[in-house]
């Protein structure tokens, strides 16, 4: 390994934020005309006559390599992107700016939204005004729940979770990454519940009818795509699998509804190859639990994974507490 000098000397050049060790010093012909780097328009540099930096010999002149550039246009752009956002954001800040009205109020779709939001502060906070002055010095909610961005399926409504009883993320299909997969919201927001907010559980909640299964079901052995859905729901892969094997004779209808329930335990089987996450559950302060909502009947199935090892058949887990809600 490189001493930290060195690495981050080497990190710094890459990035073209100092110059590169001088090469070896060429004869005064060839080292009067060089290619020109090419512009951000260009493929590539024409030969002509170059003027070094003033105090810089000519030899020692290093033009950014194509990555370089690739890197800088990326800031540039960035730094563009930053610049407009906070143009607007300033904006909010004066309360002197007047705000740009396109919308008539016949077509207003925050009109219904001001009119329940007024009816939640009168009918919810001010009479609970203590318990959300509480709220507003910190959070500590029991579950984390894991749910789908599925407009019919919101865990709150559901399940009667008021404001600070449950820290929430939402995806397609209700999926959690392995934690090999690398850093996504998904990810980020287990770390934050698990490790911070300490939570005593975490409910992974599916449901019927999923659009992201559906696609996970109809997704090609081999395929390939620049979709991000389908680059996302390819995590429950194994799920696919498993239900091919288990009701591949059946509709495709009856195979979504099996992975449905099939990538519920998918995902509570990849939360336990985060670290911290496994630890908590072999000390027993963290729970782990599945749900499966069927918006069709209205009903919701709950069970608890049991995570050890010795259990029956060979296997550490298994599934304890399940009970259905109809």
């Amino acid at each position: 390994m490189l001493p930290r000098s060195r690495a981050l000397g080497s990190a710094a050049r890459r990035l073209g934020l100092v110059a590169a060790p001088a090469p070896a010093r060429a004869s005064s012909a060839s080292a009067a005309r060089r290619p020109c780097p090419p512009s951000d328009g260009d493929e590539a540099g024409e030969d002509e006559l170059l003027r070094p930096p003033h105090g810089q010999p000519l030899e020692e002149r290093r033009w950014p390599r194509r990555g370089e550039q690739q890197h800088r246009r990326e800031f540039s752009f960035i730094t563009t992107a930053a610049k407009d956002h906070s143009v607007l954001t300033r904006q909010l800040l004066d309360s002197r700016h007047d705000t740009v009205d396109e919308v008539g109020t016949e077509h207003d779709p925050f009109i219904e939204l001001k009119a329940r939001f007024m009816d939640f502060k009168q009918r919810n906070y001010v009479e609970k005004i203590s318990n959300y002055q509480s709220l507003a010095q910190q959070q500590t909610p029991k579950f984390m729940v894991i749910a789908c961005a599925d407009s019919r399926v919101c865990p709150t409504s559901i399940l009667g979770f008021q404001p600070g009883e449950a820290f929430t993320v939402r995806n397609v299909a209700n999926l959690v990454p392995p934690y090999e997969h690398g850093g996504s919201e998904t990810s980020a927001a287990l770390e934050f519940a698990v490790n911070t907010l300490q939570v005593e559980n975490v409910l992974v909640v599916g449901h019927s009818r999923c659009g992201g299964i559906q696609a996970l079901m109809s997704m090609k052995d081999d395929s390939t795509s620049g979709s991000f859905i389908k680059n996302w729901v390819s995590i429950g892969k194994s799920a696919r699998l498993s239900t091919k094997a288990a009701a591949g004779n059946l509709s495709f209808e009856m195979q979504c509804t099996h992975c449905e329930k099939e990538s519920i335990n998918s995902s509570l089987l990849n939360l336990l190859t985060y670290p911290w996450i496994e630890k908590r559950v072999n000390e027993g302060t963290l729970n782990l639990h599945g749900g499966y909502y069927n918006f069709v009947d209205c009903t919701f199935e709950k069970w608890t994974l049991v995570y050890r090892e010795g259990l029956k058949g060979g296997s550490k887990y298994a599934i304890k507490n399940r009970s259905s809600w109809s």
